[in-house]
């Protein structure tokens, strides 16, 4: 996958079976996918590889925004998870924006330079 297409991820989203098909598919050419959210206050960081076993490991960074406090230590966390287990995390995930949900973070990331934001193999 050489170009990455916002239009084709969103649309794998709607389905479990087309959604397994494209992140696997994604997976054959990068190495990780990554995401960020944030707002003055704090931000959160996702990284998503392939897992040997079929499912994603997913990282997670958050951390409050404090220009003035050194700290303020980030929180971090790995998870295994199956691949519909992310699908539904990303369909469901909200922000204090609740206009914005982590399939908006991702696509939005998906829709830039991919050079810049991901990893190839």
């Amino acid at each position: 996958m050489s170009e990455i297409d916002p239009t084709e991820w969103k649309s794998a989203l709607k389905s479990e079976k087309d959604f397994n098909q494209y992140i696997i598919k994604y997976f054959q050419t990068n190495k990780e996918l990554v995401g960020d959210y944030g707002t003055t206050g704090y931000y959160e960081y996702y990284t998503v590889t392939l897992d040997s076993k079929d499912g994603l490991i997913i990282s997670l960074q958050t951390s409050l925004n404090q220009q003035n406090d050194t700290g303020t230590m980030p929180f971090k966390d790995t998870e295994h998870i199956s691949i519909e287990e992310f699908r539904q995390l990303i369909l469901n995930k909200k922000f204090a924006d609740k206009n914005e949900t982590l399939t908006d973070v991702f696509t939005t990331l998906l829709g830039t330079d991919p050079t810049a934001r991901f990893n190839k193999k």
